[in-house]
Order: structure tokens, then sequence, then C-alpha cells
């Protein structure tokens, strides 16, 4: 997530909504109202939340790859849309964090009104790791107001974005491992996740290589 914010008119009139804040506004409630219509859709059953959880879980993680790639997709190939990439990123961070709220509202509603199924699908799972990603995912969104970020100090803040994107992004690799060795289409997303960091490794190599000596 990202502190810079774009320049005020710098988008057309009628697409205003894919900039700044009104982008972030505009995804949390797309995906806010399909997980709703999802569940709605199955009147609240174990199936019908499940399938909620899992869309909420893709639209997080496509968000996050764009934010996490944001600066080294725009170091590496400079372009129209990495622009928009790099500029908005702080926007598609927060709008991340507001699917993945969705995805945690899902999870507790399933506990909630289908606590056999929850059980059944949390068993087997570690949730100090889950509850660190969400602690995680609220302290980077909060700072991602200039006033609080300039509260935070400039510091502070990128410990916390760097630690806590690294963290998420494992979060992300050790779920779709775990669920790949079990259901083999989840290999893509692993694949995904890989590429993100070695995006990141590339734009940081190169750019300590392009440094004066």
């Amino acid at each position: 997530m990202s502190s810079s914010a774009p320049r005020s008119g710098s988008a057309a009139p009628a697409a205003r909504w894919l900039e700044g804040w009104p982008l972030t506004v505009a995804l949390a409630a797309a995906i806010a109202s399909l997980a709703a219509a999802i569940a709605l859709a199955g009147r609240g059953d174990a199936d019908a939340l499940g399938r909620a959880i899992r869309v909420t879980a893709r639209t997080s993680f496509a968000l996050f790859t764009l934010a996490f790639t944001a600066s080294a997709a725009h170091r590496l190939w400079p372009g129209r849309f990495t622009r928009w990439q790099r500029r908005n990123r702080r926007y598609l961070g927060v709008a991340f964090a507001a699917s993945h709220l969705t995805h945690g509202a899902a999870i507790l509603a399933l506990a909630v009104l289908e606590p056999a199924a929850f059980h059944d699908r949390a068993a087997s799972m570690n949730r100090v790791p889950g509850l660190l990603a969400y602690g995680l995912i609220l302290a980077m969104a909060a700072t991602s107001f200039d006033r609080t970020a300039a509260w935070f100090g400039a510091r502070g803040w990128k410990l916390l974005h760097t630690v806590g994107a690294i963290y998420l992004w494992g979060a992300f690799i050790n779920a779709f491992l775990t669920r790949a060795l079990r259901v083999p289409g989840y290999w893509g997303a692993v694949a995904v996740a890989v590429a993100a960091m070695g995006l990141r490794i590339l734009a940081w190599w190169r750019g300590r290589r392009a440094r004066p000596a």
C-alpha cells in the first residue's frame, strides 16, 4: 500500500471512478455486493457461504497482487497500465483490505449460521497466522491515509508496509500450496504468487545494478 496520491484532474471525468478513493469505494462495494448476492442466492447455507468465501479470497488475492507488484511492474515495464497501477497502489491496497474484511465476514457468517460446517473447514487450520494477517491488514489500511501515515512516521510506515506485504504474500502462498496438494487447480495461484515475488526481486536487483558505484 502506498501513500502517494494521484494528481487531481489526472483522469478524464468518465473514468474518475478508476482513480483514487472512488476506485477503492467501487471495488469494495462491488465485492461486498457480490458476496452478499452469492450468500443470499443460497439462503445462507454452508455451500453458498463457502462460495462467497472462495470468491472473496480470489478478489483479495487479485487486488493484493496488483498492489504488491505495482512499483516493480512499472520499473520493469513502464507503460500506461503500470503507471495507473503504481499511481493507484494505495487505493488498490485499501480495496484489498475491504475485500478481505468481506472474506472475514463470510467466514464469520459460516461460523454463526453453519457451525458444524465451519468446524469441519477450520479443524486442521492454525488460526494464529490468520489472525496476525488480519491485524497487519487493518494496520496497513489504517496507515494508508495521509494523516495517519504522517503520524506513524516514514520509517515506521515503510517497515510496517514492507514486512506486512511480505507476510501476507507468505500467508497467501502457504494457503495455496496447502490446497494445491489436494486440488491441482490451485497450482495456478501458486505460480502467480511466486511470479509476483520474482517480479519484486528482479526489479530490486535491477535497481541495485543501475545505482552508481
